[in-house]
């Protein structure tokens, strides 16, 4: 592994990658590869420990099981905690956001410790499943157009004082709460509830974990036709479906 290489890992893509969130990993490969940076990318199994001096980690969605089986050896393996104590950018989605939380409920119905990458803990709403088109604006600070994505969820998610609210939903559900939010983030580490695959759907988001891990302010531009196609189809059918 050369230094100058962009290191990315793919976290247990066996037990979370249910909802297509591969798809992530395939964006942040190719557009940094589009800027001619160097890619080593890792797929690490949950049988296989966690490298940490990755540079981009991402974590998809998975069902309650696979989701408790994902945390456990995520706590044993300890390798991602120690990665972000050296820096590394997490970016997470569903059952892997609710995983980098204090806690979550299982599928034994029980609370299930996280990693506390994330200053959020999760519970199962009562209510209908979060199902949906979402359209949300992503935190001011982060300077990204607005959140597209595909929420399928009982979660709730309560965010910590130390956690921002990645998004506030325009339409759709986001962390279930009532209050508007849509996943949580913190310098490093980011979570959504967001399934597209949600880096298709928003590319940008991918530049930004490029920039993050690259410690750089601004990445040549790539041509995203495809990508703004995309999302303004997306985001239309999301509008035009009755409030």
């Amino acid at each position: 592994m050369s230094d100058s290489s962009l290191r990315l890992v793919w976290v247990y893509p066996d037990l979370l990658s249910t909802y297509g969130d591969q798809g992530n990993a395939l964006v942040v490969e190719r557009r940094a590869r589009q800027r001619r940076l160097q890619v080593e990318r890792y797929d690490v199994r949950s049988d296989q420990p966690v490298p940490t001096s990755g540079d981009i980690y991402l974590i998809g969605g998975g069902e309650d099981r696979p989701q408790r089986l994902a945390a456990e050896r995520l706590r044993r393996d300890g390798g991602l905690q120690r990665a972000v104590g050296n820096g590394a950018i997490v970016f997470s989605v569903c059952a892997g956001y609710q995983i980098l939380g204090h806690e979550f409920i299982n599928d034994l119905g029980e609370r299930e410790p996280g990693l506390g990458l994330l200053d959020v803990v999760s519970t199962r709403g009562e209510g209908e499943r979060c199902v949906g088109d979402v359209l949300a604006d992503i935190d001011p600070q982060l300077g990204l157009p607005p959140l597209t994505g595909f929420e399928n969820h009982q979660g709730v998610t309560h965010l910590g004082p130390s956690a921002r609210p990645f998004a506030r939903t325009r339409l759709g559900k986001g962390n279930g709460t009532g209050d508007g939010t849509e996943g949580a983030f913190n310098d490093t580490v980011f979570g959504t509830y967001m399934h597209g695959p949600v880096l298709a759907r928003n590319p940008l988001i991918a530049d930004l974990l490029l920039k993050l891990a690259l410690d750089v302010n601004a990445l040549p531009p790539v041509d995203d036709r495809w990508y703004d196609a995309l999302r303004d189809e997306r985001i239309a059918a999301a509008t035009a479906q009755p409030a």
